[in-house]
């Protein structure tokens, strides 16, 4: 599944052609767990992927400040609003930082990884980026293109926590049918 990484961009790097829904959502600085529930009038759920040990990619070793082909946690999942797929979310961390951090992030199960991370003021969150996520990053059966995303670092003492963001469709339907 490899793809060319995109080019992360942050918000004054955008173009100004970038709607502003769309500006405002991807470089908001709240939970994004908290507004998608509010979003979905609190009918908000998360549908785990996948999660477990594996080489990361480039783009997001360099983000966390680690050697290229660094082995780290992954988790992938659906970020569901009355049940439907509005946002893929992508966390990685490095395995010797997240090993030495004594979090113990694998046993999330479906429960939101933004709350905790939100929920514990311990961590700071680094500057939000913005991409067209390559379409072959996404799970088949959402996979398209022209899909923006957004990503930022979650640290904590030596652990860096990237949560990446990939909008989709039916997010953007939700958002522009009024209520």
């Amino acid at each position: 599944m490899s793809s060319p990484s995109p080019h992360w961009l942050g918000q004054a790097e955008l173009p100004s052609i970038l709607p502003d829904p769309h500006r405002t959502w991807l470089f908001d600085q709240q939970s994004l767990t908290r507004r998608l529930s509010e979003l979905s009038a609190n009918r908000f759920s998360v549908a785990l992927l996948q999660q477990g040990w594996q080489v990361l990619r480039a783009d997001e070793c360099a983000a966390l400040g680690i050697a290229d082909g660094s082995e780290g946690w992954l988790r992938e999942v659906f970020l569901l609003g009355a049940g439907e797929p509005w946002v893929f979310a992508r966390s990685v961390a490095s395995r010797s930082a997240l090993e030495d951090s004594g979090m113990d992030l694998q046993s999330l199960g479906e429960r939101s990884l933004g709350e905790l991370l939100f929920s514990n003021p311990a961590f700071t969150r680094g500057e939000l980026q913005a991409c067209r996520y390559p379409a072959a990053w996404l799970p088949p059966n959402v996979r398209g293109t022209d899909y923006w995303a957004r990503r930022s670092c979650f640290r904590r003492d030596g652990l860096g926590v990237l949560v990446a963001e990939a909008f989709l469709p039916a997010f953007w339907q939700r958002l522009a049918t009024p209520t």
